[in-house]
Order: C-alpha cells, then structure tokens, then sequence
C-alpha cells in the first residue's frame, strides 16, 4: 500500500502487563475507509491493539502511526478528541442527557454548530433529536444506548473510529439492527473503522479484511473469502470450524 493510502498502521508493536505478553510483534496496516476486524479469544491482544491506537495504552517497543504521523509525537488528550471511540458498554456519562453526551467531542473542540453536529449524529443512528435528545442513558433501551454511543463518536466528524466489541452486549435481534446500521453508515460516511470482535461471523459480515490474533500475534490477516477458503494456519482452520464458517 502507499503510504497515502494508509490511516493506522502498527509496526512491531510489543507489551507487556507484567507477566503477561499482550502484544508480541505485532504489524498491520489499515486502508484508508477500510474496516479491519481484529478476531480472536480472550486475552489474544485484539483490545490493547486497538487502545494503542487513541493511546490509551502505549506499546514498550513499536510504532504507531495515525495518518502518517507517530502516535507517541501526538499529545494523547488531542489524539482522542480526533479520533472517535465505541468501547464495549457505550461509556455514556449517566447523568447527562443524550445531547450532552452526543456533543462532548464537539464542545471540547470548540466547534461551530455543535446543536446541527449533534442532530446529524443522531439521526444517522437512527435517533429522531426531537425523540431523544433529553433522555437520559436509563432512560434508554440496551440498543438505544449504543446507538448514542455511536452517534458520540460520529458527531466531531472523525476520519477513524475504533469499536471495542460494540455489539457484543446486545440481544440477536438488537445486535443485528445495529450490524446493518453500522454497514449504512461505512457506506455513507467513509471512515476508516478498526473493530474488535469476538464474533467471527460479524467481522466477516462486517468488515473488509479480518486479523485473527492469538497470544498476541497475528495469526492471519485477509480478505473474508481468503480466511475461509484458504487458511494460514491449524488455529484460524479450528476457529473457522468451531464457528461453523465453511468454504
């Protein structure tokens, strides 16, 4: 890839938690409106790769690189205010209301017309303003939530965004709609998304290429179609099978 065409890219990233080795030489490179799914078990190092991104954690050794630039030259507060952010459990501060939490990215950054930022992100989840906009987060469905959370990290107009098991809290039917949603927006908006999931089969629906990763290596990276007709290894063959993924 040209470097042009690159938003994230990790070049032989390590850490550690004591004794624990979270990454272990990990390198990848994440296309420009690309999404890149990082698959794996528990403990394979798919979140802390995708926290060193906004620098939320800080590799020992490697390089982390957001639009060409290194991350560790980038002031972290700033980092996270351009980059936007899904954690798993949508992370709404409980006693704001919808609008509050939707503008926070764009009052922090002082920006013009933050009410229409707020209104756009909304209704691009889903969420009629009008509806929505003074409830508070208990005051909303599992679904609704996420989709606010969403709609937070979408408002300030980022060109990246990193989910962290999005979905993977909800119910079929409720993870489903949002799945189709979130393929919408791609399709509208054209940000570069890395996603961590434990679902090998939303990643595939999802995403354009996939990283699986075990013990904090990358096992295989690809297209969906080349995970499933040709795999790299026993481990991405097992894991296929254990999700009923066949060719």
């Amino acid at each position: 890839m040209a470097a042009a065409d690159i938003a994230l890219s990790a070049s032989d990233l390590s850490k550690r938690f004591g004794a624990v080795v979270a990454l272990d030489g990990v390198s990848l490179e994440v296309r420009r409106g690309e999404c890149l799914a990082l698959i794996g078990e528990s403990g394979s190092g798919k979140t802390t790769l995708l926290r060193c991104f906004n620098r939320m954690t800080d590799p020992d050794a490697g390089q982390v690189s957001i639009d060409g630039a290194d991350a560790a030259t980038i002031d972290p507060i700033a980092l996270r205010r351009r980059v936007g952010y899904v954690p798993q459990d949508g992370g709404l501060l409980p006693h704001w209301r919808v609008r509050r939490n939707v503008s926070l990215v764009p009052w922090l950054r002082d920006m013009p017309d933050q009410d229409a930022l707020v209104d756009r992100a909304l209704g691009l989840v889903g969420l009629d303003p009008s509806d929505f906009s003074l409830r508070k987060p208990r005051e909303l469905s599992g679904g609704q939530r996420q989709r606010v959370a969403v709609a937070r990290a979408l408002a300030a107009e980022p060109d990246v965004i990193l989910l962290d098991e999005p979905f993977g809290a909800l119910d079929a039917i409720t993870r489903s709609d949002l799945q189709e949603t979130f393929l919408h927006l791609r399709q509208a908006l054209h940000f570069t998304a890395l996603l961590v999931t434990h679902d090998l089969h939303e990643a595939m629906h999802l995403a354009d290429r996939v990283a699986v990763m075990r013990r904090g290596r990358i096992e295989q990276i690809g297209r969906p179609e080349e995970l499933r007709d040709t795999p790299a290894s026993d481990y991405v063959r097992e894991l296929l099978q254990r999700a009923r993924v066949t060719a």
